[in-house]
């Protein structure tokens, strides 16, 4: 994938104004239970209000229940979907003013 000022890679974490590569081993994150809590407390603290969270171009990525509970308790819309589609949804918010933030898993 290649992101408007962070550069190319194969996962990002993005927020409003900036984002990076997002290193499954920080935290452990396997394509099962999926997206974990600590994998989105970055983007909270920057802020966001949307997230957007993608799959994975095979929809192999999952999200673990605590980590839709977490957004709930916060008031954190979400978005979940393959890697076009999130991409496409990020990129419409991003477009609008809103404080959108995305993890993007760009294979499997």
């Amino acid at each position: 994938m290649q992101v408007a000022g962070v550069g190319g890679g194969k996962d990002f974490k993005l927020w409003p104004g900036g984002g990076r590569e997002w290193d499954w081993s920080e935290t452990g994150t396997r394509h099962v239970p999926g997206i974990q809590p600590s994998d989105i407390e970055e983007l909270i603290d920057h802020g966001v209000r949307i997230l957007v969270l993608s799959r994975g171009m095979l929809l192999r990525l999952e999200t673990c229940a605590e980590t839709l509970q977490l957004l709930q308790r916060k008031g954190i819309e979400v978005r979940v979907a393959e890697t076009r589609e999130a991409a496409t949804i990020y990129n419409e918010l991003a477009d609008s003013g809103a404080a959108v933030g995305g993890l993007f898993h760009s294979t499997c």
